[in-house]
């Protein structure tokens, strides 16, 4: 877990060491606009982003039931932020597995890309796709009600 939140916490103490730089230089104008940057990357990067992650064999369990596809992602992935942005409020009818937290994902991932954990892989109906359109995955999803 501590993984997840890595890239988060270098990006606000980069931030906050940068402004205090800033404000002893006799500029606290130009810190106070740059602190805010910093931590909205943090928070897009970290796992606050992305709807809560479920286990492996939850998301199996689930998608069985339900259709919907799973994506398996990793905190700090532009491709997976990419993905969770283009799919907007809808990012919550998919299960989301971060790999980083569940060894079992992981796996599913290194199987489906060579060894690699080549994120996000999204699978739908038991086949894995590597980095696929957002807009294709949306299409994978039932009508909204």
């Amino acid at each position: 877990m501590t993984r997840a939140w890595a890239l988060p916490v270098l990006l606000v103490l980069s931030g906050s060491v940068v402004a205090a730089e800033l404000v002893s230089g006799g500029n606290p104008g130009a810190a106070a606009a740059l602190l805010p940057v910093f931590v909205i990357l943090a928070g897009v990067h970290s796992p606050l982003m992305f709807p809560r992650p479920i286990s492996t064999l939850e998301a199996r369990r689930r998608s069985a039931a339900d259709g919907r596809p799973v994506v398996f992602w990793r905190p700090g992935c532009r491709y997976c932020l990419r993905l969770r942005i283009r799919l907007g409020r809808r990012a919550r009818q998919v299960h989301w597995v971060d790999i980083w937290r569940d060894p079992a994902g992981a796996a599913v991932v290194r199987a489906a890309n060579d060894g690699d954990e080549t994120v996000p892989t999204v699978v739908v109906a038991g086949r894995p796709h590597v980095n696929p359109d957002p807009a294709w995955v949306r299409a994978q999803l039932p009508p909204s009600p």
